[in-house]
């Protein structure tokens, strides 16, 4: 049952393509009809027909019997492409609509035409082309063109059944275009084939040459030649063949040899070839330096040049320059010339030949230096006491100098190359015989050069001791063993320098600042210069006494003595003397407290100031006169109803005093008379407490005021003497 299914849908479906197939023929477009086939290219066939209605492409299959081309085209005409030359094809065609493709037509025999030869040309010479190519299949003859590529000019046309032609009397370095084709026997030509060659050049004419004979090369020059890329220049001699190339009008050639003779030709080439070389020129280059020169000097201040002969030379001239820049020459035909020579020169010799072509390069420059001369002008520029420095103006043809200084018995050298020398290790304040000697390694030392005398500087002095007298001026002793010199002493510091002078062993000198610390050196002086200084001594002054000395009582008893610290000084010692005894103190400040003073007793007050190395100044004293002594026994009497009395006892000596009476109702001051020591207060109110004090007064009239103080009760009942009663000493701070 399966099985039958399968057999009916099998049936229904070829009856279904057989029924569209019928379809499609009914609905195909028309058969196009071929109107010509004919080939104008060696590769290709063009269909014509007649257009068919509702077709929109068309489909042209060309067959060879061996090979099928179908190409697919859109209207008339067609072509079919890829195809093979000469060769006979039979064309159809077919339209395509939507609705499917036509019926081949009718076919149509077509033959594709010869294909191109290929060309290979060349030019043998300037004026001719050859072209050649190989057999074409089917071709029985060529046709064959040329003309200029610029299109001027005549055309040349040859027919010829041969695989070669060649054309003659062309323009020389001209580019032409070559077209060649083959034909059939019917005639019918094929593809054509074109290429350009361009002719070769002519030989370049008229040649220039300019020889460089300093820098032995030549420059050349010629003609342009027509279509000419490139030219070759060739120098040719008989050992060597040099060339060179360039695109312009002239080149160079260098590295020529000196002493030959070249034949000169120029060649033009481009890319078809080169042309024939032009007519040769000759160039004679410069001879070569002579050699073998020999050089003598005989006699002294005579120098004889001679050389070996050269080819190409047609004289020669000798140089002699001196190193001074002197230059002299002879010219001859011969191999020798003769100079004059001087002294201390060095010189430089060369011989050069010369023609037509001008002067033979450089050759070996030759020196001959004769013997130098001695220094004239030999100039200490340093004496000192161990060494001499002298300087002189270099000679000619000196290499070296050797220095001697002889003192009699020991010698002292130096050898250099520079015109100086310097002479250590002498001895001071001694005459040394001093003596240059030019030295040259080819001619040796000069030993005729005159010596001269030079006497060094003086021995330093050694300071034996720096002393002060009373009146502070310093004095300075030294040790020398100079024979004469004048000897300079110099105290140098932050204050200044100080110096004395002396032809002896001691100077002295005054007016140092004090407070001062000073660097003491000696110098010793002759007419062959000056000493180095002796080692150095310190000196340090006394210090600077202070200023404004001032003496203060502070108590009966005590002083206080102040001053402006002087210069340097570290302390202060102060000094209260009199016959009675000494007091003095020693501080590091501008005052210092004296006790244990006698009062009314005159003093000597001194003030010394010590340096911090322990040097002291006696600074000037003055006298002072302590004050007197307080008074004692100071009592108080009435006298009356408002008067009071006060009474003391007067101390040793002769003093003023006054008397002060303190109380809340006011102060009262009274003076007594001189020798008294008694004094009244005429009005005093009662009934009030009084410190009373009585005080020395002073020379100047300054009242003293460290005397004790005692106080009273002065009442206002009882009779009129009243009582005064006392309350005891007052305490102040």
């Amino acid at each position: 049952m399966a099985g039958g299914r399968e057999t009916c849908l099998t049936l229904i479906g070829f009856i279904l393509t057989y029924l569209k197939m019928v379809a499609s023929l009914k609905s195909a477009p028309e058969i196009p009809t071929i109107d010509q086939a004919y080939s104008k290219i060696s590769n290709s066939i063009t269909v014509e027909w007649t257009t068919v209605p509702g077709a929109t492409s068309y489909l042209l299959t060309a067959e060879d019997g061996d090979t099928v081309i179908e190409t697919m085209v859109a209207n008339s005409p067609g072509t079919v492409t890829g195809l093979k030359a000469a060769t006979l094809y039979e064309i159809t065609i077919r339209s395509i609509s939507a609705a499917g493709r036509s019926q081949a037509s009718p076919p149509k025999q077509a033959k594709t035409v010869l294909a191109a030869p290929i060309l290979e040309v060349s030019s043998p010479s300037s004026d001719s082309i050859l072209v050649q190519w190989e057999a074409v299949y089917m071709a029985i003859g060529f046709s064959v063109s040329i003309m200029q590529a610029n299109g001027l000019g005549s055309i040349w046309k040859e027919n010829t059944t041969n695989t070669s032609l060649t054309f003659t009397s062309l323009e020389a370095g001209t580019l032409y275009t070559v077209k060649a084709y083959a034909w059939n026997a019917n005639g019918i030509p094929g593809d054509d084939s074109t290429c350009n060659q361009r002719t070769s050049p002519q030989a370049p004419a008229n040649i220039q040459v300019s020889f460089d004979s300093g820098a032995l090369k030549a420059s050349f020059s010629w003609a342009p030649a027509e279509g000419a890329f490139n030219y070759t220049v060739m120098a040719l001699s008989d050992s060597s063949e040099l060339t060179c190339s360039t695109t312009l009008r002239s080149c160079t050639i260098s590295s020529l040899q000196c002493g030959t003779e070249y034949l000169i030709s120029v060649l033009a080439s481009n890319d078809a070839g080169s042309s024939k070389s032009s007519s040769a020129v000759t160039l004679k280059t410069v001879a070569c330096a002579p050699g073998r020169v020999m050089i003598q000097e005989d006699p002294p201040g005579h120098l004889s040049v001679t050389w070996s002969n050269v080819d190409l030379g047609d004289y020669y001239v000798a140089f002699v320059k001196s190193d001074d820049g002197l230059e002299v020459h002879c010219n001859t035909s011969l191999t020798q010339c003769n100079f004059l020579s001087e002294c201390g020169f060095t010189y430089f010799i060369s011989v050069f030949a010369y023609n037509k072509a001008g002067q033979s390069p450089l050759g070996d420059i030759f020196n001959y230096t004769t013997a130098p001369c001695c220094p004239s002008d030999i100039n200490p520029v340093l004496v000192s006491s161990d060494r001499v420095e002298i300087v002189w103006s270099p000679v000619r043809g000196a290499e070296l100098y050797e220095t001697k200084a002889v003192d009699g018995y020991n010698v002292v050298e130096c050898n250099d190359t520079t015109p100086a020398c310097t002479l250590s290790a002498l001895e001071c304040d001694t005459k040394y015989n001093i003596t240059v000697y030019s030295f040259s390694e080819v001619r040796g030392s000069n030993m005729s050069c005159t010596p001269q005398f030079i006497t060094t500087a003086p021995c330093s002095p050694e300071i034996k001791n720096v002393s002060r007298d009373a009146f502070s001026m310093i004095n300075v002793h030294w040790r020398s063993t100079n024979d004469v010199a004048t000897y300079t002493v110099t105290a140098q510091g932050e204050k200044g320098l100080y110096q004395c002078s002396s032809v002896g062993e001691s100077c002295t000198m005054g007016g140092l600042p004090c407070g001062s610390v000073f660097s003491v050196t000696a110098v010793a002086e002759t007419q062959a210069g000056r000493s180095l200084p002796s080692y150095s001594v310190p000196l340090e002054t006394a210090p600077c006494c202070p200023t404004g000395l001032t003496v203060t009582q502070i108590t009966q008893s005590v002083i206080n003595v102040s001053w402006t610290i002087g210069t340097v000084a570290q302390t202060h010692v102060a000094v209260l003397e009199s016959h009675t005894g000494q007091s003095k103190c020693h501080t590091h400040q501008n005052h210092c407290l004296l006790g244990c003073i006698t009062c009314g007793i005159n003093y000597t007050v001194t003030l010394k100031a010590i340096s911090t190395t322990g040097l002291a100044a006696d600074c000037s004293s003055q006298s002072y006169f302590s004050s007197a002594c307080c008074p004692l026994g100071v009592k108080l009497y009435r006298l009356g109803p408002n008067g009071i009395r006060i009474y003391w006892q007067a101390s040793r000596g002769s003093a003023n005093y006054s008397t002060d009476l303190y109380g809340s109702k006011g102060i009262f001051t009274c003076t007594p008379s001189a020798g008294l020591s008694f004094c009244d207060v005429a009005e005093i109110p009662c009934g009030d407490v009084y410190t009373v004090m009585v005080s020395p007064v002073a020379e100047t009239g300054l009242k003293l005021t460290f005397c004790p103080k005692k106080i009273y009760s002065v009442t206002c009942s009882g009779s009129t003497l009243g009582m005064v009663i006392y309350r005891g000493k007052r305490n102040e701070e």
